[in-house]
């Protein structure tokens, strides 16, 4: 059966769209908060021939959408610390709005938002794969498995640095 997908904090809907080229059957949905976001996320499915199989919604994970029964959530929220956003490269701020990159004061504010809404969003036996900021996989980790999510495991980038942690739902 084809896989439903959802990106929460899509963005640019760059990590949906990949998802989408690469799983040919799939289809998808993208949220974010900001309605320019979601909008430049469905612009760039139409030119990449993958608007007929992706939906982008603005709004709040938690009421963005009724129901769930995804096969696989993803997202790379906002994790970045508060009182480092002032030392990041130009590059970084001239380019991402304050609001997609400022993730509280430890940077786990939208983990901690996430985390209980995952079982909502699952299938059972669904997956989940978050990116998360350097230092913070075993937060992130811990706060999935507080939510009954089993197998929690966390993967390295291509550098090497702990970046991405994976759940299940129960099922």
């Amino acid at each position: 059966a084809p896989l439903r997908l959802l990106d929460l904090g899509t963005g640019s809907g760059c990590i949906l769209l990949a998802l989408l080229s690469e799983l040919p059957a799939a289809r998808g949905v993208g949220v974010d908060l900001s309605p320019a976001a979601a909008a430049a996320a469905r612009r760039n499915a139409d030119r990449l021939g993958l608007g007929g199989r992706a939906a982008f919604l603005a709004g709040d994970w938690a009421t963005a959408l009724g129901g769930g029964g995804f096969d696989v959530v993803v997202s790379n929220p906002p994790y970045i610390p508060d009182a480092d956003i002032p030392g990041l490269a130009p590059e970084v701020t001239r380019h991402d709005p304050l609001l997609a990159l400022a993730g509280g004061a430890d940077g786990l504010d939208c983990y901690r938002a996430l985390a209980p809404e995952l079982p909502r969003l699952l299938r059972p036996g669904g997956l989940a794969a978050v990116e998360h900021g350097a230092g913070q996989g075993a937060a992130v980790a811990a706060l999935f498995a507080a939510t009954g999510l089993m197998a929690v495991e966390r993967l390295d980038d291509l550098g090497g640095h702990d970046r991405v942690v994976v759940a299940r739902a129960p099922g």
